[in-house]
C-alpha cells in the first residue's frame, strides 16, 4: 500500500511549448498554497517555443524560464502560475540562475557567447556580459559566498567565472 504524504508549499509545474506538448517539469515555490499530495502536477503554464531551463527566486516566488527557440525568458508568478512578462535576451538562451545577493537573473546565450543580466524588479535586460568568442555557454551556477556566476562553456571546453559587483 502506498501512502500519500502532504507537501508543504510546493507546486509542480509542467512547462509546455505552444503546440509541442509537455517539455520538462520544474519546481516552483507557492507560498500560501494549500498542502497538496507530493509529486503531483498542480498547474501547466504555456510558454514560447522550446522552454529549456528554469530558475526560481525564492524571495519573490518568480519563476524564470528560458525559451531556446524564441530567444526569450518568460517570468511566471509562482503563486498564480501565470506569465507576467516576456523578456528578449540573446540568441538561443540556455542556462539561467538567480544572482547570489540580489534579484538579478543571469541567462547564458549560447549562440552569442554572452550572459544577459536581467533586473528582477523591472524585468529588463540591463547588461550583457561578453564571454570569449565561440564559448557557447550553456549552464550557469551561482556561488553566493564569492558573489560569482559560473558559465559552462560548451564550445571552448572551459568554465568562465564572472565576478558580480555589488550594486
Amino acid at each position: 500500500m502506498m501512502r500519500k504524504y502532504p507537501c508543504h508549499a510546493v507546486s509542480l509545474i509542467t512547462v509546455v511549448a505552444a503546440g509541442l506538448g509537455p517539455w520538462a517539469p520544474a519546481t516552483a515555490s507557492a507560498r500560501g498554497m494549500a498542502a497538496t499530495t507530493c509529486f503531483t502536477v498542480t498547474a501547466t503554464v504555456h510558454l514560447a517555443a522550446a522552454p529549456n531551463a528554469v530558475a526560481v527566486n525564492p524571495q519573490t516566488d518568480a519563476v524564470y524560464v528560458t525559451s531556446f527557440g524564441a530567444g526569450t525568458v518568460s517570468v511566471v508568478d509562482g503563486r498564480t502560475n501565470t506569465v507576467t512578462a516576456t523578456i528578449r535576451v540573446g540568441g538561443n538562451p540556455q542556462g539561467i540562475t538567480v544572482g547570489p545577493r540580489s534579484s538579478d537573473i543571469y541567462v547564458a546565450n549560447r549562440v552569442d557567447s554572452t550572459v544577459s543580466v536581467i533586473r528582477g524588479r523591472t524585468n529588463t535586460v540591463f547588461k550583457t556580459i561578453r564571454l570569449p568568442a565561440n564559448s557557447f555557454p550553456e549552464g550557469l551556477a551561482t556561488d553566493s559566498q564569492t558573489n560569482t556566476i559560473y558559465a559552462a562553456d560548451n564550445g571552448s571546453d572551459t568554465v568562465s567565472a564572472i565576478a558580480i559587483c555589488p550594486k
